[in-house]
């Protein structure tokens, strides 16, 4: 959840946690486990609110900690859990630690929670080195000193009012252990760790190749960069995926695991090559690792096989769940990833369900059940500091950010009872959740799929690695040794960095031999998935093996089970299960 594009409570024109609170039977109704929430903390909110503040407090355009604490208990009485974010790459400028730090001398304790540097040149005019801000421009900036003179220079590896912060500084690490059990104690089930990969920077002093480049590489919303020449620049990343990072998580994981119930972690932290991000979830690290490779994925059978086989590889290295991510806050939507319109919504509702019946956990984003695509917004109207940045070269995130439609025929569609933050579509009027009651529609197609994948696969809330996080597959009873590992620093190589070529049951699928352009895979011996990523209708034949096997979900009204064949329109995907299985 976007929490400032949810739900608006109060006719401010900004969603809010009361916002939430009102909607929770809609996303129980969906299916899904969790919700997780943005940065709904004090804040400037120059970046969304992920220039924090305070993050143990909740900004007034958002509630309070009242309107917080009411919110996860009405998610548990749900059987919901709830997920919130952590920012602890940079705090905003508006934060204490970084007044004081202005406030005071170079050198000084309160500069050294911060990467304050002097500048290279005759009068320190050249920053320290050449990095780029991911959202345009330098990553540093220059501060007035007490006397008024030009000083030192301030790293952000994003906004200007961002400012990294440095985790060789033990107040930093003991901040944010504060603030995790902060959030505990009032009962939440876990954390999304924003840059997760960011914490520890090195060669802070030496310039970079290419640094428009890489920054460039780094995002997401950036999709005219080639596969190999994004996958060159990624090769290493001075500020991004450095080996300090493990030690700070495996002393998190000791927090976690130190409190009752099932508490989790998830990690944003895209790394290259991808086989690095299954570090982060080892036995005595964080629980899960969003997979990017999928938020990026082209609507492609080639790249979706590989994809999906490395995944599965990777994970079961580490004994870790998968994650399937198609969109997010900071990505395009999938409709619009996927070419738009008509369109694109046919080859998203393939994509999702494809998805949908792989191992692990799923995560989706507001609005991506209605078949949401980015609106276009007036550049007048946009808030995303990358449009500034950039001078416009970029257009943003905002697009993704827009509001969601409740109920057509309402002013905002039931939104707000105001003027929202961002301009709402009038032609998502057939896309409201009111609209979409119908059992073919896309909202329709997603409840299903996410019931089905109960039944199918088993799917539930309680099963992962060391049983608190999100995997689809049922585990053995064997009891497992969670006690917290000592303090010994540990070596932070993997025990084999080449993913095992034998991957777990519960993570096995069996790929059948199809034309090109279609996958087909098994389950188990009672499921089948096919989709057809081709501009062309296709029909298949079943094996006589297979001849009991019956339709039970398709992307497409036309995708159908036709004798002893599966009919798939171009672009669609079915869901076929054992008769005795579905009767």
């Amino acid at each position: 959840m976007y929490p400032r594009s949810f739900k608006d409570s109060n006719g401010d024109g900004e969603g809010d946690l009361a916002g939430v609170i009102s909607q929770l039977d809609y996303v129980k109704a969906l299916g899904v486990d969790a919700i997780w929430l943005s940065p709904f903390y004090t804040s400037p909110n120059n970046d969304g609110g992920y220039d924090v503040a305070n993050p143990r407090d909740v900004d007034p355009r958002f509630g309070s900690i009242s309107d917080a604490e009411a919110l996860i208990e009405a998610t548990h009485a749900r059987g919901l859990r709830i997920i919130v974010d952590i920012v602890p790459n940079h705090f905003s400028t508006e934060h204490q630690w970084f007044k004081e730090a202005i406030n005071s001398l170079p050198g000084s304790k309160a500069r050294n929670r911060f990467h304050f540097y002097d500048g290279r040149g005759a009068n320190g005019e050249i920053p320290p080195n050449n990095w780029c801000s991911i959202f345009g421009g330098s990553a540093w900036t220059r501060i007035k000193e007490l006397d008024g003179t030009a000083g030192q220079w301030y790293l952000h590896l994003f906004d200007s009012t961002q400012a990294d912060l440095n985790w060789e500084n033990n107040e930093v690490r003991l901040d944010f252990e504060k603030t995790l059990r902060f959030w505990l104690d009032k009962g939440v089930d876990g954390f999304r760790i924003d840059v997760a990969h960011g914490l520890v920077k090195e060669e802070i002093l030496t310039d970079h190749r290419d640094p428009e480049g890489l920054t460039r590489a780094l995002r997401l919303d950036v999709s005219d960069m080639s596969r190999v020449d994004r996958e060159s620049l990624l090769s290493d990343v001075p500020f991004f995926d450095r080996e300090g990072v493990h030690e700070i998580y495996r002393h998190w994981r000791k927090i976690f695991d130190s409190y009752p119930g099932q508490r989790m972690s998830v990690a944003e932290a895209w790394v290259h090559p991808s086989s690095r991000a299954t570090r982060y979830v080892r036995s005595d690290e964080l629980h899960q690792i969003f997979n990017f490779d999928f938020l990026i994925a082209e609507w492609d059978a080639d790249f979706l096989k590989t994809a999906i086989n490395k995944t599965l590889r990777e994970v079961s290295a580490v004994d870790a769940p998968a994650t399937w991510v198609l969109c997010n806050h900071d990505s395009p939507r999938l409709v619009t990833r996927l070419g738009g319109g008509e369109q694109g919504r046919r080859k998203a509702r393939a994509m999702a369900l494809l998805t949908h019946a792989l191992p692990g956990g799923i995560y989706i984003f507001q609005g991506e059940e209605l078949g949401l695509e980015d609106a276009a917004i007036p550049d007048e109207r946009r808030q995303d500091p990358v449009f500034f940045r950039t001078h416009g070269a970029d257009k943003g995130r905002d697009g993704a950010r827009v509001p969601i439609p409740w109920s057509a025929g309402l002013p905002h569609f039931g939104f707000t009872s105001g003027e929202p933050w961002l301009p709402m579509p009038a032609a998502w009027e057939s896309l409201a959740v009111s609209s979409q009651d119908t059992s073919d529609s896309y909202l329709a197609l997603y409840r299903k799929s996410i019931a089905m994948r109960r039944d199918l696969f088993n799917t539930h809330s309680n099963t992962s690695k060391d049983d608190t996080s999100k995997d689809d597959t049922p585990k053995d009873d064997t009891p497992k040794d969670d006690t917290p590992k000592d303090d010994t620093p540990k070596d932070d190589t993997p025990k084999d960095d080449t993913p095992k070529d034998d991957v777990p049951k519960e993570l096995e699928i069996s790929w059948i031999e199809t034309p090109h352009g279609v996958l087909a895979f098994r389950r188990g011996d009672h499921f089948i998935l096919y989709s057809n990523v081709t501009d062309n209708e296709l029909d298949i034949a079943l094996s006589e093996a297979d001849s009991d096997f019956a339709q039970v979900l398709a992307s497409s009204p036309e995708a159908r089970v036709q004798g002893n064949a599966v009919h798939l329109p171009a672009h669609s995907t079915l869901w076929l299960s054992r008769t005795k299985f579905t009767s």
